[in-house]
Order: C-alpha cells, then structure tokens, then sequence
C-alpha cells in the first residue's frame, strides 16, 4: 500500500522529523496535535477549551490533506496537564466528531513540550477507498 505524509510546515516537523498525519491505505493517522497558530504561537493560553477547539481544528485540516474528513474518525486520544479540565475539552470534541461517537482515551501527563499546552489530540480515521483524494495535494 501506497503511504502519503500530510505536512503542515510546522517547525516541529522538520525539527523532530514528523509528519502531522499519514495515510496508509484507508487508515489515517493524526499524531499528537498541539494548540498552534499559524505563526507557532499557542492559542488560548490558560483556556483549555480555545485549546481544544483549535487541536481538533488542525486534526480536521490534516484529515482533509489525507482524504479523509471528522465524520471517518473512528478514535481521539485527549492527554491533559490536568483532568480537571477534561469536561471543557470533552464538550468540544463532542462538536467536531460526537456525531460520529468515535472511541477516545483521555490521560494525564506530567507535562508537553511547551509548559502552555493544557491539551494534546491525537485521532485515526478509517475511510473508503476513493481515490479521487490523491488529486489534492496531501504534503504541504
């Protein structure tokens, strides 16, 4: 099976050596996404659910580089500074994909990259095989 790697041009990528998502056959992967601006610079520092909002943002941008779009996404993973904030978080996964009811796994972690990110998403997305996704451009 043909895989493609969705770029977004973050710093990260080129620093790490990662791709924001991949796509193998009809399984895309969205690896772990943090609250960035266009610029690297975090959004909504100390509000969690501006946080949230723009995590599933960038993971509905990548799914479309890969063909694929919030209604094939079948798992999120949220990870948390502080489980406490999982409700504010937990009501906007709910407007990007709680029409879908994918499974998800909500953990704590000691901390990320950057001590401002409250939240990390992570998503898999499963779709039909439609080629016609391969005429947009998947790495950018």
């Amino acid at each position: 099976m043909e895989r493609h790697n969705v770029l977004l041009g973050t710093e990260f990528e080129e620093l790490i050596g990662f791709s924001r998502a991949v796509r193998v056959g009809p399984m895309v992967v969205v690896g772990g996404t943090a609250p960035l601006d266009a610029e690297g610079n975090t959004v909504g520092v100390g509000d969690v659910a501006a946080q949230a909002r723009r995590c599933f943002e960038i993971v509905a941008h990548a799914l479309q580089a890969a063909g694929a779009s919030l209604d094939d996404v079948v798992r999120t993973r949220m990870f948390f500074t502080d489980l406490t904030d999982f409700r504010e978080a937990a009501a906007v996964r709910k407007e990007f994909v709680g029409h879908v009811k994918p499974v998800d796994t909500i953990m704590q972690v000691a901390s990320f990259v950057n001590p401002e990110w409250l939240i990390e998403v992570e998503a898999d997305a499963v779709i039909g095989d439609d080629p016609s996704w391969q005429t947009s451009t998947s790495e950018r």
